[in-house]
């Protein structure tokens, strides 16, 4: 077990291992050459895939002399772990797993990723110390609605936890009437969950006249999906807390690959384990620093699944200056939407998180909604499904008055012509886990 050293010098820079989290810029980049080295050998070696994409350009492990070579090297990409399914991306033999995550599968064979007794050490590790970043401390009681199993939200946030030294009440996701009463009567301080679903437990408790927000909850630590400002705000006035965000995915390890610190401008990614890069995802030529672009990985310290120039599809900048709370580690600015759930509407480029923006706060909307998509003739049509309180919803001029309010702001913040349709409170269906934001009714081609 890794030996995690605390420090604090006041409530913003309490870390778990202040060492590695205040290097300097030039300590960094040299362990990064130095562990990109290693693992393009140990893929390129191992790994027969890899060594055929290098192969087919032209690239071998030696010619990698700095960091900047890395963008001669082919992108690693969501179908690759489809294609070699399930154990053909693994650089370690099957037996040399201590264990499997995979994805849900439901649009196809699902992607699996593999941890040795190393990579769940590390795994561990990173997890404690972005829980320390977003504000969580050892003794904290931490309530963990992430879902367990074969995803890794779950079992990700429970040992970060222990290891950080919190009490971990592992609840998982759904039976949320249950997860008030336990956060109620454990005095949970920190709450894990997606926000959609941290949503759904504010709602829920506010229903049994509940008051969350009353409690001793101060630290929400949200994330496995894109969520915005005005959600976090929701989030905060709901349920009394400071709402952290959290970033992470299985094919690079699972959560804790960045975290947010108290400063909450942008999340900190652990360069001494990963290296980060943003590429225009038309060209996949790197975009400078501070410019938007799409967030690619490349693992620096995975055993069993090395990942080389990954795209996340996640779109974000990022930015390596100062920070207050001392570290040193690149920014990643929040996620603002997902290449691949990016609508195209009539021209219009549309994010979930955009309409999630306008609609929550908004005056008798409920920050519940989904996107429905459909083909009319020969072009996309979008539907907006958003809930109002009973008395707008209950009232056909109130609902006309409040879909044309919600139509026009969408049209004018956004540039998008779509319609809005009114529902009453509980017909949008709610999320246990990552909401479902998106109902894609076109035609299959």
């Amino acid at each position: 077990m890794t030996a995690l050293r605390y420090a604090q010098a006041d409530t913003q820079s309490f870390m778990a291992d202040p060492a590695a989290e205040t290097m300097s810029r030039d300590a960094l980049a040299a362990l990064q050459l130095e562990r990109l080295k290693a693992t393009i050998a140990r893929a390129y070696e191992r790994v027969p895939h890899h060594r055929a994409a290098m192969n087919e350009v032209g690239f071998a492990p030696g010619d990698l002399k700095s960091l900047d070579d890395l963008e001669r090297l082919p992108f690693t990409v969501k179908g690759h772990l489809r294609d070699h399914y399930p154990f053909g991306l693994f650089a370690v033999p099957r037996e040399a797993l201590l264990r499997v995550h995979a994805s849900s599968g439901t649009t196809g064979k699902p992607t699996v990723v593999g941890y040795t007794k190393a990579d769940l050490e590390n795994w561990a590790d990173l997890m404690a110390r972005s829980f320390a970043c977003a504000g969580a401390r050892p003794g904290d009681i931490i309530h963990n609605a992430y879902g367990y199993g074969l995803f890794t939200g779950g079992l990700g946030a429970h040992y970060g936890a222990e290891r950080l030294g919190c009490t971990v009440v592992p609840m998982s996701g759904g039976n949320t009437e249950r997860q008030i009463l336990l956060l109620a009567d454990f005095k949970a301080t920190v709450l894990c969950a997606t926000p959609s679903y941290a949503l759904n437990i504010a709602e829920c408790a506010a229903q049994q006249g509940v008051d969350l927000a009353a409690g001793p909850l101060r630290l929400g630590i949200f994330g496995a999906e894109p969520w915005s400002e005005a959600m976090r705000q929701e989030l905060e006035q709901r349920l009394g807390l400071a709402a952290v965000d959290i970033y992470g995915l299985s094919e690079i390890m699972g959560p804790g690959v960045a975290c947010e610190c108290p400063s909450r401008n942008g999340l900190h990614g652990w360069e001494d384990h990963f290296l980060f890069e943003t590429i225009d995802p038309e060209t996949g030529r790197r975009v400078p620093e501070g410019h938007a672009g799409e967030l690619v990985i490349t693992t620096l310290a995975k055993e069993a699944l090395p990942m080389i120039r990954y795209r996340t599809r996640d779109i974000t900048r990022l930015s390596t200056s100062p920070c207050a709370c001392g570290r040193t580690h690149v920014r990643i600015m929040r996620i603002t939407g997902r290449n691949d759930d990016m609508l195209i509407i009539r021209g219009v480029n549309v994010y979930p998180s955009q309409i999630e923006a306008i609609l929550v706060g908004f005056p008798d909307i409920a920050p519940h909604y989904q996107l429905v998509v459909e083909r009319r003739g020969a072009l996309d049509h979008l539907t907006v499904e958003v809930e109002a309180n009973a008395l707008v919803a209950e009232s056909a001029d109130a609902a006309d008055k409040a879909a044309a309010a919600v139509r026009h702001h969408i049209k004018s913040m956004i540039g998008v012509t779509c319609d809005v349709a009114i529902k009453r409170p509980g017909e949008i269906p709610r999320s246990q886990g990552k909401a479902v934001r998106v109902r894609d009714l076109r035609p299959k081609v």
